[in-house]
């Protein structure tokens, strides 16, 4: 290894319902990454919460890790005390002196949805004064709050479909229908029913009356505290978009608009509609074309690329990706997601995912300005980098006329 390569710890998996796409998309990215600039390396959180590493997490045909993959890989945990480097530490040291840490300069999290996406993986790297990619702590905190992002979305004045929020009970998951009623206010039947803080799939459902919502949501309380309620969109079409700053200028990726058979996309149609391809293929460094690139990939749904919409649809989605990107100090490359109504021509801004599916390389490949996979993971790598110079704070962070005790 070239001693001046970067050192970038890959982070994937984790104790999240999403947790099997969190590791193919970790693993393109892993493979993405130009090695010629940058030492890249994974590190798998299972889902009951150990941290390893090892090159048999490298292969996804060894997960979930049979017992003998298992005894390749080494449990670490990450050393709080590390400055600006982070450092993992075997947690059982060999017979004969002590595990050597294995060091890191950047960690690029590669998790969806809870304990990973949603600033509690971040704030860990903050504590530790370690550079890391994607999003800062406040902003995945919000987006990945559904709640939260529509307060967001009011105060900035971005369009919205109304909403009620619904709270697991203190005791059972239960929810009488009268109840119910009380909590819906003006929203009328039928609705879309979602948890708060998972991915924009798993626990959804349409109801379309208030027993059907009362027997939905036991199935949403076990993984979440709070479900959201929404009118359903008739006519539905979906526009996705991703942006991020890049080179100093704030940029948006080509537009998607999903194909769907059904009324909603259900979680196994959106990731695994693509058959089997278990390793992935090494995308970036100019060896796919964009167009080839963006046929492959974790997000094997049937799309449209660039498709021709109204300018003012068009104008609509660009300006308030931007208005809420900057609003939160945007860094990483969220991804936005648009509802409407065809027929009327009605657009709202739905939910934000902080980190999309193999960070939604195929939409900046697509872009006018195209970027490969490669150089895209660079500039989040890079501009991690950036955002820990930035924060720097002095040894000692204490102000002279702040100090109660000697030095």
């Amino acid at each position: 290894m070239s001693q001046n390569k970067k050192r970038v710890a890959v982070f994937f998996g984790g104790r999240s319902p999403e947790h099997d796409v969190s590791v193919v998309s970790g693993l393109q990215i892993l493979q993405a990454i130009d090695q010629t600039l940058y030492d890249a390396f994974p590190v798998y959180v299972s889902p009951t919460g150990e941290w390893l590493i090892g090159d048999v997490l490298r292969d996804r045909s060894n997960y979930l890790l049979s017992p003998e993959a298992r005894k390749q890989a080494q449990k670490v945990t990450l050393d709080v005390t590390a400055n600006q480097v982070g450092r993992l530490v075997a947690e059982k040291s060999p017979l004969f002196g002590q595990a050597k840490a294995v060091e890191f300069d950047v960690a690029l999290p590669v998790f969806h949805g809870l304990y990973g996406e949603d600033g509690r993986i971040q704030g860990l790297f903050e504590l530790v004064n370690v550079a890391y990619a994607g999003m800062r702590v406040m902003a995945s905190a919000i987006l990945m709050d559904k709640v939260a992002t529509k307060r967001i979305l009011n105060d900035l004045d971005i369009p919205h479909i109304p909403y009620a929020v619904i709270k697991r009970p203190s005791e059972g998951f239960y929810i009488a229908p009268e109840t119910l009623k009380e909590t819906l206010g003006e929203l009328d039947f039928p609705l879309i029913l979602k948890p708060s803080h998972l991915g924009s799939s798993i626990g959804v459902a349409k109801v379309d009356t208030l027993e059907e919502l009362a027997a939905c949501l036991p199935a949403i309380f076990e993984m979440d505290d709070t479900a959201i309620v929404e009118p359903f969109v008739s006519n539905l079409v979906e526009y996705n978009a991703a942006v991020a700053n890049i080179d100093g200028v704030i940029k948006i990726s080509a537009i998607e608009r999903p194909k769907a058979s059904d009324e909603l996309l259900d979680f196994k149609q959106k990731y695994l509609s693509g058959g089997d391809n278990k390793n992935g293929d090494k995308m970036g460094g100019g060896i796919k074309s964009p167009a080839t690139a963006i046929s492959e990939g974790m997000l094997s749904l049937t799309r449209e690329l660039n498709p021709k919409l109204d300018n003012e649809m068009e104008e609509n989605i660009r300006a308030w990706s931007v208005r809420l990107f900057e609003a939160l100090d945007g860094t990483g490359a969220p991804r936005i997601d648009f509802i409407g109504d065809s027929k009327s021509g009605e657009i709202w801004m739905n939910e934000v995912n902080p980190i999309p599916g193999s960070y939604g390389y195929f939409l900046w490949e697509a872009a006018k300005d195209s970027l490969l996979f490669s150089d895209f993971l660079s500039g989040l790598i890079e501009e991690a980098l950036r955002e820990r110079r930035k924060k720097a704070m002095p040894k000692d962070p204490v102000p002279k006329d702040a100090r109660l005790l000697k030095r």
